[in-house]
């Protein structure tokens, strides 16, 4: 039916991403609204558990792509994959959070599909059976409603932190199925990672302390922005100007050209 919604669980090694449940729940006020049914899509190496977390978090049905070939994330495995899910489903929406995974993925299977495309959205409602998205333009100034055709599914991603996740109900349940991969010859792999040690997410935090021009270097990071960061339990942020100059590297960099977050409390 086309009142049925996709979702991507966004995940890394089984342990998902927080902007997972948020489109979850975003998904289940819209099938609400609709009359439709939220199904999880959840690509990995054995993530049956995620899965079932899926239901808990208010989907109906979840898919499973379980392989080890899907343990790392790479586009060229998960791309396809997701592309070929969405063409066999009766979906008519599908939604994916504005993660860093989410922003590769959603135009790649968008344009796979030839279907229409709205990023970076902080409202999603249904309008007379077709999806109808608010996103931010010109840098907030102005916000743009988008409207889309009659191509299904209709695709969007979610901004994080703009939509709750429901409390989790391990009372529910719902159909899990399999999928198969079908992933060919894959010319990449991924050969390990380099994880921060003790640092707040960005994307996740809400507290961030940033730091700009007025810090004068990278000391002025060292010995006031980090201890103030740390004494709040918050992230430290940083301007396009601050991350030119190198004072600090680019993850830290907050705003058009760098993360877009949404803190309860920005300290500049």
């Amino acid at each position: 039916m086309a009142n049925n919604i996709l979702t991507f669980i966004d995940h890394q090694h089984g342990v998902a991403d927080a902007i997972s449940w948020e489109v979850v729940a975003m998904a289940r006020n819209l099938a609400d609204a609709s009359g439709g049914q939220v199904t999880a899509l959840v690509l990995g190496d054995n993530v049956g558990e995620l899965a079932q977390n899926a239901i808990h978090y208010g989907a109906d049905k979840a898919v499973v792509v379980d392989d080890p070939a899907l343990k790392n994330y790479r586009l060229e495995a998960y791309g396809p994959a997701l592309a070929t899910l969405a063409a066999e489903s009766d979906a008519g929406v599908f939604l994916l959070g504005g993660s860093d995974k989410g922003r590769e993925l959603a135009p790649f299977v968008a344009a796979k599909l030839g279907v229409g495309l709205a990023a970076d959205c902080v409202d999603l409602k249904v309008v007379d059976g077709n999806l109808q998205a608010l996103r931010p333009a010109l840098v907030g100034n102005l916000m743009a409603k988008i409207t889309f055709g009659p191509a299904k599914p209709q695709m969007a991603t979610l901004r994080r932190r703009v939509y709750p996740a429901l409390e989790a109900d391990a009372s529910r349940s719902g159909e899990i199925t399999s999928a198969a991969a079908n992933l060919g010859n894959l010319k990449t792999q991924v050969l390990g990672y380099e994880a921060a040690e003790g640092e707040v997410s960005l994307n996740d935090a809400s507290i961030i302390v940033s730091g700009g021009r007025g810090v004068a270097g990278p000391e002025g990071f060292e010995t006031t922005i980090q201890p103030l960061a740390d004494a709040l339990g918050a992230a430290m942020g940083a301007s396009r100007a601050a991350v030119d100059a190198g004072w600090i590297p680019y993850k830290h960099q907050v705003g058009q050209t760098g993360k877009t977050v949404s803190p309860d409390l920005y300290i500049a």
